[in-house]
């Protein structure tokens, strides 16, 4: 079999499979977007922004621009002149906001602990308690591990402090629960091709009513300020990238209508049903189950197999797409995404697949174990 985008099983952890009626809005002819029409659309997402965030308060920007786009213009608009920045890091994603945050920050403390493992909590309620801390900068859902950090542990800290609470949610918004408001998130970058479920190209950045009042010149093109002086009117400062804003519009209608508790409820089930599993089947997480991310399942690989006779045997014999693993975890282990539109038949395909292979190779000793804890999850 010759692997085929159109019909493939897509769970790598992002960009996900994408609904028919958010490619079909796309296909629109060409949009004058400083005209009435796109000021509509506009106007239509920031209607349904709460939807998405789960809160009424502060203001949102759709930036034109990958997810890291949105987080260069969260830090450059907001990280402060002057005091500590707290910067936590346990993944590949810790490593990238650590690295953007030293080239807009004077003074950085990185507070990190091994990939996969949670975060150094203790340290940094430590560095928060000596004081001078203006931001504290972190990764809601580090997907190059499969991990979610505790947000809700670490709010109360970061409040008493008065430092801004800065989050890359690009794979959490839509995937995790949100409590913006209880948790005191300052700034929170959305990612439109994660747990959205819409192509990749938009960043949605959400800012608390301190957040706005504490924005200064930062990236020329992602200055915050600018896109929301535009957005009074329903515009745009910069050509934006219309077909997307269509997409995205789209799929925010369509998390309306399947409601985002519903949303949360299939991806945290297929999540335990993924686990389960990879645990049936004898393989290892590589996170304790205990901080594993609901929205990607990381996975060590089967002992002996590497990712030629396992993950691209996938791709290439089954049509099936799971992700490999990022810097030095490349060839170690693979990662099975199941938030956005992913659904049961889905993970009854994969894991067919997996159990194939694995048999194939003289590893399987449980023949359909994978696929009974699959179905022991189903509604």
């Amino acid at each position: 079999m010759t692997f085929d985008p159109e019909t493939a099983t897509f769970l790598i952890a992002g960009p996900v499979r994408i609904h028919p009626r958010v490619l079909r809005a796309m296909s629109m002819p060409s949009l004058n977007h400083r005209g009435d029409y796109f000021h509509g659309i506009v106007e239509e997402i920031r209607s349904l922004l709460p939807v998405l965030f789960g809160t009424e308060r502060g203001r949102s920007v759709v930036l034109s621009g990958s997810g890291t786009a949105g987080l260069e213009a969260m830090y450059s608009s907001l990280l402060p002149r002057s005091g500590r920045v707290i910067t936590l890091v346990n993944g590949n994603f810790g490593e990238r906001t650590d690295a953007l945050v030293r080239r807009y920050a004077s003074t950085v403390v990185t507070l990190s602990a091994p990939w996969g493992q949670a975060l150094p909590y203790d340290a940094l309620r430590a560095e928060l308690e000596r004081g001078d801390v203006g931001a504290v900068c972190v990764v809601h859902n580090e997907t190059s591990v499969g991990v979610a950090n505790d947000l809700a542990r670490i709010a109360p800290w970061v409040r008493a402090s008065g430092a801004l609470f800065l989050v890359d949610g690009i794979s959490s918004v839509a995937g995790l629960p949100l409590r913006l408001d209880e948790w005191g998130v300052d700034a929170i970058v959305a990612g439109s091709q994660k747990g959205l479920a819409a192509p990749a190209g938009l960043a949605i950045v959400h800012l608390s009513d301190r957040a706005v009042e504490r924005l200064h010149p930062g990236a020329y093109y992602l200055d915050l300020a600018a896109h929301l002086k535009s957005l009074e009117k329903n515009d745009t400062p910069w050509t934006p990238a219309v077909p997307l804003f269509l997409a995205l519009r789209e799929a925010l209608v369509l998390l309306k209508e399947e409601g985002v508790a519903a949303r949360l409820e299939r991806t945290h089930r297929l999540a335990e049903a993924c686990r389960n599993a990879i645990e049936a089947l004898g393989l290892e997480l590589v996170p304790a189950r205990a901080i594993a991310s609901d929205t990607v399942t990381a996975v060590h690989n089967p002992p002996g197999l590497d990712d030629r006779q396992f993950r691209k045997r996938l791709e290439r014999d089954y049509n099936v797409l799971v992700q490999g693993g990022q810097g030095a975890l490349t060839g170690k282990i693979f990662r099975i995404g199941h938030m956005g539109i992913a659904d049961w038949p889905d993970l009854l395909v994969t894991f067919a697949a997996i159990e194939r292979i694995l048999q194939t190779h003289g590893r399987l000793s449980r023949p359909g174990a994978a696929l009974n804890a699959v179905v022991a999850q189903m509604p």
